[in-house]
């Protein structure tokens, strides 16, 4: 009953107060292609005809997921038909989400759906568009960056025997995970990353006399990061200011996945996220903590925060709960989200504008993570 009431806070909250969807994005799959076709051209990262006519057309995509049998590796491979010779060149970028950019030269969309989601495993989506009429780009969303060794660009010529056109591939190996948990006791040198919920563009909830979530859990994020520094840890934030992360107004899922992002290229053992909660009922309140259990640790890591936030702040125990947040699922170490308290009850917003409580809440989220990584060392302290 608990469980179901939270729910409903947490998507009313959503819905009332923030343009920001903490939830994952839905997956889908399915793909046809079998592999096969004889490679004619690799020329590094480009490859293609020598004199590319204009005019032609990019037809088709299709794409699967393969498992190695030897050494289970995953690959993806994106095969994309074009009407005639074209050239391809890919190029990889971090920031602010990693993304293969592959520029296709001669060859325009056709009649063919250029927006396809490919299920999140090595990559969630791919996406082509001409600006200038001539020539496209085609835009692969990954959840994690790859280096040069991990993907391959080339075409393919036509193949009248066996009724192949003229094609684009792309292969992406699906990339060693960044985090190799090795946790000891005690918080010098470890690498947190700390992301202040909302920021620039998204306010995020506002309570009735005027405070806003991003200008709190900015403020509790700079004391934890503080506080931290002090122990010797070394932090990284996904934003230093009132600022968002990949962009004024950008999606929802490219907001969150750019905090994502920063953990995953940092490599960071443990991932932070700070929040104040709100609900249409003024008189919710406590302090909950949010999980999702993608590693040993991701649980653990959320009932100390929470208990130590309870201990230092004093408030209401909502307890630790599962969720299917955006920034807890694809970050790859362990990580929590924290809601401080509500800003939508008029007592607790008091509190969150408060530096003394704000203070008391980050000791709170400090003391959790050192008995984190005393109780994750005493686990094995590895994946």
């Amino acid at each position: 009953m608990l469980r179901r009431a939270l729910c409903f806070l947490v998507i009313c909250a959503v819905i009332a107060f923030s343009p920001a969807v903490y939830a994952a994005k839905a997956s889908t799959s399915s793909a046809a292609y079998k592999p096969g076709s004889r490679l004619l051209a690799v020329v590094g990262k480009t490859a293609g005809a020598s004199t590319v006519p204009g005019g032609q057309q990019l037809t088709k995509i299709r794409w699967a997921n393969h498992i190695d049998a030897v050494t289970g590796a995953g690959k993806l491979r994106l095969v994309i038909d074009a009407t005639g010779p074209i050239q391809a060149k890919g190029t990889v970028v971090a920031s602010p989400t990693p993304r293969l950019i592959v520029d296709v030269k001669g060859a325009v969309p056709g009649n063919t759906d250029c927006d396809i989601d490919l299920g999140g495993k090595i990559a969630d989506s791919i996406a082509m568009k001409s600006e200038d009429g001539k020539d496209t780009v085609i835009t692969v969303e990954m959840p994690l960056m790859v280096d040069e060794s991990e993907y391959k660009v080339f075409t393919l010529k036509k193949d009248p025997a066996n009724k192949k056109p003229y094609r684009v591939v792309i292969d992406i190996n699906q990339p060693v995970l960044p985090a190799n948990f090795s946790f000891t006791p005690g918080l010098k040198d470890k690498l947190i990353v700390l992301d202040p919920g909302h920021g620039g563009s998204d306010p995020g909830a506002i309570g009735s006399a005027g405070t806003t979530e991003k200008a709190v859990n900015l403020a509790v994020t700079l004391k934890v990061k503080a506080l931290l520094a002090k122990a010797g840890a070394k932090v990284i934030l996904t934003h230093q200011d009132d600022s968002d992360v990949f962009g004024p107004n950008a999606s929802a899922v490219d907001e969150l996945k750019a905090r994502a992002t920063v953990a995953n290229v940092k490599k960071a053992d443990i991932f932070v996220s700070i929040h104040s909660n709100a609900a249409l009922n003024r008189g919710a309140e406590g302090t909950s903590t949010y999980y999702y259990q993608k590693t040993r640790y991701d649980s653990l890591l959320a009932r100390n925060l929470q208990a130590a936030m309870i201990e230092t702040g004093g408030l209401e125990d909502k307890g630790t709960l599962p969720a299917n947040f955006y920034v807890i699922k694809r970050t790859v170490m362990p990580a929590a989200l924290v809601e401080l308290a509500f800003l939508s009850n008029p007592a607790e917003e008091k509190l969150l504008a408060n530096p003394q409580f704000q203070l008391k809440m980050a000791e709170g989220i400090v003391e959790g993570m050192e008995r984190f990584f005393a109780q994750a060392a005493t686990k094995g302290g590895a994946q």
